[in-house]
């Protein structure tokens, strides 16, 4: 059993670009049985008639494979919701809050905007998992990103961006007296793992890695199709990327998500330059060749495809 925790089915507006049927014969074929599905889609989902919708689109014999995670704002009435939604749907897997702009207009940018999604969490009694993409907005530099120069865009948003936020989320969940587990979504960076690792002594606290973030560097970007290499986080330099394999080999990281986010070809290359790389596509590779190529057990490897994600939401996988 191989489950991916974090994928974009996309569908609604953007069917075009993906679907949930199509996702499920992606992960077939790379040996993915169950899958978590990101809600930054157009429209979003954030409300109990929002996963109606979602549901509606799974294809029946998939259906105990298909779990969602409903998105988050800092609206105390939506938050109430959201976990009343998570508390009554066996197939919506957790809470999902967009620290930083990614794709989609999903976001909670201001750290009192997230000081108030914790308390009122802690408040409702959440025990669940809340995943959070974190990138620290006021630290991104969008105005020196330039498609003619597709590297530009891993310098507009750079490391301290993902590691102040990931500082910002552990401390505003232990301020906040947060119940459930935070999950640091897409790691990038060995300084943001050793934050995660050093607040498991207080707060429940999981991150994951990504197959592009440990496969690729920046240098990716310096190809004619450097576009394609666009995504949030960004590709890291060499040396950053020697220390998050050094992570992975040393079990610090919980588990392996795609973040499968596909697009049309001429939506990267062209405006709007879209962010995302259809992961999923190389999991299999990852998991059967190049981990044991670094020398991962083949233990941890089963921890991180499955054993670590089935502890975390085991009452919802059960």
């Amino acid at each position: 059993m191989k489950i991916d925790p974090h994928v974009h089915c996309r569908d609604g507006k953007q069917s075009y670009k993906e679907t949930i049927a199509h996702v499920f014969a992606v992960a077939d074929a790379q040996g993915v049985q169950k899958i978590f599905d990101m809600p930054n889609t157009d429209p979003p989902i954030t409300a109990e008639k929002d996963i109606d919708e979602r549901l509606k689109l799974v294809p029946s014999e998939r259906i105990n494979d298909y779990y969602v995670w409903i998105g988050v704002t800092s609206d105390a009435g939506q938050l109430e919701g959201a976990v009343k939604c998570y508390e009554n749907r066996k197939n919506v897997i957790g809470l999902k809050m967009f620290a930083g702009k990614s794709v989609g207009d999903l976001t909670v940018l201001e750290k009192e905007d997230q000081k108030k999604v914790y308390k009122t969490l802690a408040n409702l009694g959440y025990k669940g998992v809340i995943a959070v993409h974190c990138e620290k907005e006021s630290l991104i530099k969008g105005e020196i990103w330039d498609p003619k120069n597709p590297l530009t865009h891993s310098k507009s948003r750079p490391k301290r961006a993902e590691i102040k936020s990931v500082k910002d989320q552990i401390e505003l969940a232990k301020k906040a007296g947060f119940l459930g587990t935070l999950h640091i979504c897409h790691i990038t960076c060995p300084e943001s793992v050793e934050l995660v690792d050093l607040a498991r002594k207080e707060i429940s606290v999981t991150c994951g890695v990504t197959p592009h973030h440990a496969l690729w560097d920046q240098k990716m970007q310096k190809r004619p199709d450097g576009l394609l290499y666009k995504m949030n986080p960004p590709l890291r330099d060499k040396k950053t990327v020697a220390g998050l394999l050094e992570c992975v080999k040393n079990g610090k990281i919980d588990w392996i998500e795609t973040d499968y986010a596909p697009h049309q070809v001429g939506e990267k290359m062209f405006p709007p330059y879209m962010s995302g790389y259809p992961s999923l596509c190389l999991y299999k590779d990852f998991v059967e060749n190049f981990l044991p190529s670094l020398g991962v057990s083949q233990e941890l490897i089963e921890k991180m495809t499955y054993g670590n994600i089935a502890r975390v939401f085991e009452s919802k996988l059960k």
